[in-house]
């Protein structure tokens, strides 16, 4: 089976989001850069409508690529599926996404596309591993994550850490209430406008 990475972009005071969802200047290094980055369908990805597709600096590039490379399944929430329309059928990185939601997928939405939905985390994570083999899930941060490293399923924990300071928010661990280890981390790679943190979880 493949890593389980828990991942997002996040404040130093650890938001994902404000608290209507918003990203602000979270994502801004993305498309400040650069250097191309191709995400899924071997197309430049651009979320942010400028039509530029991702441009890091020199100095994430490497990082970005080689981690994108390796995605095999992306797992998301409800919420963030329904925020970005599951990006049109066309993830970032991997070939799939498992989307923990209750509900079930929109009919007719993207047929051709290979997303599955899971109505709890445990079956999400067995699904995401049995689709991505030996590459790696990718868990995207907030309540799903936080719910997913509760239930002890997630190997590392990769964050790309942005200075600003939100004051509030979506966590990036979610609604977590214990302490969970982790080890000294085994990246730190510093960016431009952003510094790049893994740590594996310590068992």
């Amino acid at each position: 089976m493949g890593t389980v990475i828990l991942h997002s972009v996040m404040s130093v005071d650890g938001f994902i989001a404000d608290d209507r969802d918003q990203v602000g200047t979270l994502h801004d290094w993305y498309f400040d850069g650069d250097v191309p980055i191709i995400g899924g369908g071997d197309q430049e990805y651009d979320h942010s409508g400028s039509g530029g597709g991702v441009r890091v600096s020199k100095a994430s590039a490497e990082y970005v690529r080689s981690t994108w490379a390796t995605i095999g399944t992306i797992v998301m929430g409800r919420t963030l599926f329904d925020l970005v329309n599951g990006w049109e059928g066309r993830p970032p990185a991997g070939d799939h996404v498992v989307v923990v939601s209750h509900r079930p997928k929109p009919e007719g939405w993207h047929p051709e596309a290979s997303y599955h939905f899971a109505s709890d985390v445990t079956a999400a994570i067995e699904k995401a591993q049995e689709l991505a083999g030996e590459r790696t899930v990718a868990v995207n941060a907030g309540d799903v994550g936080g719910q997913i490293l509760a239930a002890g399923l997630v190997d590392e924990v990769a964050m790309d850490v942005v200075p600003v300071v939100f004051g509030t928010g979506k966590r990036f661990f979610g609604g977590v209430d214990r302490q969970h280890l982790l080890e000294d981390p085994h990246v730190v790679i510093q960016g431009e406008r952003v510094l790049h943190l893994r740590y594996r979880v310590r068992r």
